[in-house]
């Protein structure tokens, strides 16, 4: 009970703070914010990016979405372990196969088929080149839309956090920062793995535009 009453408390304290620190705002363009089961993808350039984007999110819809992240970095700790479990309901996946046999996202899958919905990074990792807007996705976006055909796919640009939270920062600068969540992806269901990579990407940077509006 004290552990759950510490993560509710936590979880709201980082929830605020990030957004008064970043003076970040949120832009819905091509959906709205529905308890609907969806896939969030976003770029991802640090490790608030999570962060912002739930909090984002209004509050029935946030306690059935959960934010993927690599256990590589958030299960170093107890207290990494605590943050993103307890506080922020978040699952924890292996990057790399530890046997052939393995599939890395499983426990995304588990969470997909009891009707929650995601936060995910489609990068697979942060993109820390300031001449790359965003790296090459992954496979896993288009491994999940073809085995969950019915969940929304909606692209969320997260702008100026390679600014807000600069590679080695403890604490982020006061920038403001905007989350911009886009229209769900249409008729993909037949396209080819790297058509629908390039289209998901394509929708994600179409998303830039709206950054000072």
């Amino acid at each position: 009970m004290l552990t759950r009453a510490m993560a509710e408390m936590l979880s709201i304290m980082t929830r605020y703070s990030a957004r008064l620190l970043t003076g970040a705002r949120s832009i819905w363009r091509g959906c709205q914010p529905e308890l609907k089961q969806r896939i969030y993808f976003a770029n991802h350039n640090s490790h608030i990016d999570f962060i912002l984007l739930w909090s984002s999110l209004p509050r029935r819809v946030r306690h059935q979405t959960h934010p993927i992240a690599a256990s590589d970095y958030w299960l170093k700790n107890r207290f990494r372990r605590f943050i993103i479990q307890d506080t922020f309901s978040g699952i924890v996946i292996q990057r790399h196969r530890q046997h052939a046999e393995d599939d890395p996202l499983q426990p995304v899958k588990d969470i997909l088929a009891q009707g929650d919905s995601i936060i995910f990074f489609p990068e697979g990792t942060r993109n820390l080149n300031d001449d790359c807007e965003l790296l090459e996705f992954k496979s896993g976006l288009y491994h999940l839309q073809q085995q969950f055909p019915q969940v929304e796919i909606v692209p969320v640009w997260i702008s100026n956090l390679k600014r807000v939270m600069p590679k080695g920062a403890i604490i982020p600068l006061p920038l403001l920062s905007t989350v911009i969540f886009g229209e769900p992806l249409q008729h993909t269901q037949a396209m080819p793995k790297d058509e629908f990579l390039a289209y998901a990407q394509q929708q994600l940077l179409k998303l830039k535009e709206f950054e000072y509006q």
